[in-house]
């Protein structure tokens, strides 16, 4: 199953402020039960126990309403473990009235140099054709101070079919479609591999890739330190 790489409705000027928000709600049932809540939290542990951290700074980028991120600081908080949790999303009707957003673009990220400790992402590395990505994981390198995290995807043919399947889970036309191109142009773990160690052997950079529950990958990308990597065996 080859790599399509199409835009989504969502990321248009094709919605309504109504469908917003029903695409929201539905990307948020399927974080919620379907591993991408799971996935983003192994991901923080994982930084957590590496860097022996229990207070952790993390930009969530391509945001959204940044209930991901919000749902696993709170899991997390019983664990002993502090996120905080500032949004970054290139649209304002995406995200949550509050402090700590910041609208911009994923790609020209506006801060300086190691301003967090963690930078995040969930769903977004699919949009990103190759160069992008390699731009996008620069960028999020250069703000972080520990590792970059992302939370994706994986294209595969049964996770077409079974997106086929959930239209009547889904209750929105624009969110089902949407979800199949998000498969389609979604990439398997090889060929992030492949992208992501071509481009970093350059900087020495060490990337550790997992497969997650349900058709999701998480990918911890470890800046390179003076004092070489933290250990990330669990």
């Amino acid at each position: 199953m080859r790599r399509i790489d199409r835009p989504e409705i969502l990321d248009s000027d094709a919605c309504s402020a109504e469908e917003v928000q029903a695409v929201l709600a539905v990307i948020g049932r399927i974080n919620r039960r379907f591993g991408g809540v799971g996935t983003s939290q192994k991901l923080v542990e994982l930084a957590a126990r590496a860097t022996g951290l229990t207070r952790l700074s993390m930009l969530e980028v391509a945001s959204g309403s940044g209930e991901v991120p919000d749902i696993v600081r709170h899991n997390l908080a019983r664990s002993g473990i502090a996120l905080d949790i500032t949004l970054l999303d290139a649209a304002q009707s995406h995200l949550p009235r509050g402090n700590n957003v910041v609208v911009a673009h994923a790609l020209h990220l506006p801060f300086s140099n190691n301003s967090f400790d963690l930078v995040s992402c969930n769903l977004f590395a699919h949009h990103l054709n190759p160069e992008q990505l390699r731009q996008f994981v620069d960028e999020a390198l250069r703000v972080c101070r520990h590792t970059v995290l992302i939370n994706d995807l994986v294209r595969h043919p049964l996770h077409l079919a079974l997106v086929y399947a959930s239209f009547p889970l889904m209750r929105s036309r624009v969110a089902w479609l949407d979800g199949l191109t998000s498969v389609r142009r979604a990439y398997t773990l090889l060929e992030i591999r492949e992208i992501l160690d071509s481009h970093l052997r350059i900087s020495n950079g060490q990337v550790q890739i997992f497969r997650h529950y349900l058709f999701r990958m998480g990918i911890l990308i470890w800046k390179p330190t003076l004092f070489g990597f933290p250990n990330t065996h669990s």
